[in-house]
């Protein structure tokens, strides 16, 4: 796809802005920018730089890719990321020099890197996650007493916002490492709802592998030892691993137990308000997602619950924007196996609106858009853009 125009970077610019209810002076203070550069930059006048658009994309709260949706610039930044990202976590067991982060400082870092990872932001996430691998490591190699399972859990949560670039962006061998050092760092934490975390996580290496038999031994292990669900982040963790099982049991063709866990996962959420618990969505609008996600990964015969869903439901807004787009990705292959072609590419492009990146690293979303082609050769310009954007031509 051509690169986008400054006149589309500028209109893109506008937009978000009006959406958020800001003046052009408005934006030049939260971006650190002047007013002049600010106006000539929407108006087409002027290309604003990486680091330009970096801090106009932090004050209206969006990755840069929501402005620049061009294929090169975030796939460029992140695939660059990878070598120090590796380079971080090479030698996670040995002790290095003492952290200069603070604690309270390194939660606040965490916690930030955690939102990005929600929101699906992976060009905030290539550009600092190998420096925060790094004073994570260092801050847990040097704690102790009471900070040290504190330091373990930063360091495991910082790992999975790693993974989410590594294993989205397809670098699953970079993306395994990452998730046994989240696993390693839970068994420092002395919390076993972060052990739990970590497995399910950890169900990402077998989605790669497409080992789903092992995978879903894997949860029902994990699901086994998880603590009784007594207050809500327990409720939510155990609910997270079944939502988990009940999709990679739909994936090895298990229907049985994917109903089964998704019965559990639907009476864990109506008992929490939904919400972001150890990092993971949880709660009735993210098991109404997942129904969707069963029916499709369980093939084309169930498409009609993936319908039924929703006919009667779609994500909030609130809900975070990985797994709105993932909503909509599912939904556009199911509508495309109904024979609902027009449909389902409404619903890519609603997921592109929503997370543009989560979207175009998406296998199914890109061979839902290469079989609309196909389909639909003689459409519109549109769908050939959009095939083009995500990769599937």
């Amino acid at each position: 796809m051509p690169a986008p125009s400054t006149r589309d970077v500028g209109r893109s610019i506008a937009t978000i802005r009006h959406a958020r209810r800001l003046t052009q002076a408005d934006l030049a203070a939260a971006a650190f920018l002047s007013l002049s550069m600010i106006k000539a930059i929407e108006r087409g006048a002027r290309t604003p730089s990486d680091d330009a658009l970096d801090s106009i994309a932090a004050a209206l709260a969006v990755d840069p890719s929501h402005i620049v949706s061009g294929r090169t610039r975030t796939d460029s930044r992140v695939h660059a990321a990878i070598p120090s990202i590796s380079a971080a976590i090479a030698a996670y067991d040995i002790p290095t020099d003492p952290p200069t982060t603070p604690l309270h400082q390194l939660h606040a870092a965490v916690d930030e890197a955690v939102n990005w990872r929600l929101g699906a932001q992976y060009a905030q996430i290539a550009t600092h996650i190998a420096a925060l691998l790094e004073q994570t490591l260092s801050t847990l190699h040097h704690a102790s007493g009471a900070q040290r399972p504190q330091a373990a859990r930063l360091l495991a949560s910082t790992a999975r916002t790693a993974d989410a670039a590594a294993f989205k962006y397809g670098h699953h061998d970079l993306s395994a490492r990452l998730v046994e050092l989240m696993r390693w760092a839970a068994l420092q934490s002395e919390d076993p709802l972060t052990e739990a975390t970590a497995a399910y996580v950890r169900t990402e290496t077998f989605f790669a592998a497409r080992a789903h038999n092992a995978g879903l031994r894997a949860l029902h292990s994990a699901i086994d030892t998880t603590p009784s669900p007594r207050d809500r982040e327990a409720i939510a963790v155990l609910g997270s691993l079944h939502m988990r099982a009940a999709v990679i049991a739909g994936r090895a063709g298990d229907s049985d137990a994917a109903d089964l866990h998704l019965d559990e996962a639907r009476t864990l959420g109506d008992r929490i308000p939904e919400g972001e618990y150890r990092g993971t969505a949880f709660g009735p609008d993210s098991v109404r997602a997942h129904e969707v996600s069963v029916a499709v990964s369980l093939g084309g015969e169930h498409v009609s619950r993936a319908l039924d869903v929703a006919r009667e439901w779609t994500p909030p807004s609130d809900l975070p924007a990985e797994r709105q787009s993932g909503f909509w990705i599912e939904l556009a292959r199911a509508q495309l196996w109904a024979g609902l072609a027009d449909d389902s590419f409404e619903s890519l492009k609603v997921a592109r609106l929503i997370a543009p990146q989560h979207t175009r690293e998406h296998p199914w979303a890109r061979d839902t858009a290469a079989t609309l082609r196909r389909l639909k050769r003689a459409d519109a310009e549109t769908l050939t853009s959009f095939a083009e954007w995500v990769g599937a031509v």
